[in-house]
């Protein structure tokens, strides 16, 4: 099997699962959190680089705050449309919401849920802060798998490599399904 072959092949199975897990719903105690892909190059940092990926980190947890479900969405920019389109199809309502208080998780609000922001301010106390220890925990750990994996990968795909780590991580239990 030449590289070409194996890599369409990898491809269209990370498809797949990207596509199975479009209507997966959430519900019970939320973290979420904002994140980004990309390497380091010249330009604009953080939010708005052309460089960088954006997607949010959702996890959801039993009430001692285990990871039970993750999801890693791939969104446009961190703008109200954009996280209450995500509500809408991937959060049931009345789910008990944790955010670090970006204003565009307002949009929760709209969903019925009990949305819980906690201003942290920045740097690495904030991130350290223990009602978001396990979804500022998962971005950290896919950044690292993916790098660790590949050395390089374009960001256009970024969708499909999310999906596959979310995928590997929601069975991690049940290796059958794997």
């Amino acid at each position: 099997m030449s590289y070409d072959t194996a890599w369409r092949l990898k491809h269209k199975i990370m498809q797949v699962m990207l596509e199975r897990r479009q209507n997966t719903v959430l519900g019970g105690r939320i973290e979420i959190a904002d994140a980004y892909l990309g390497g380091e190059k010249p330009g604009k940092r953080r939010r708005g680089s052309e460089n960088k990926v954006p997607f949010i980190a959702v996890v959801q947890t039993s009430t001692e705050g285990h990871p039970h479900y993750l999801q890693l969405r791939r969104v446009r920019a961190y703008t109200l449309k954009e996280i209450r389109r995500y509500a809408q199809r991937s959060m049931a309502p009345r789910s008990t919401v944790y955010s670090d208080g970006l204003a565009c998780f307002k949009a929760f609000d709209a969903r019925n849920c009990l949305h819980s922001p906690i201003v942290t301010g920045s740097g690495r106390a904030s991130a350290q802060h223990p009602i978001f220890k396990r979804v500022n925990t998962l971005p950290g750990n896919v950044q690292s798998a993916l790098t660790g994996t590949f050395h390089a990968f374009n960001l256009k795909h970024a969708p499909r490599y999310l999906a596959e780590l979310e995928y590997r991580f929601n069975r991690r239990f049940d290796l059958g399904s794997i």
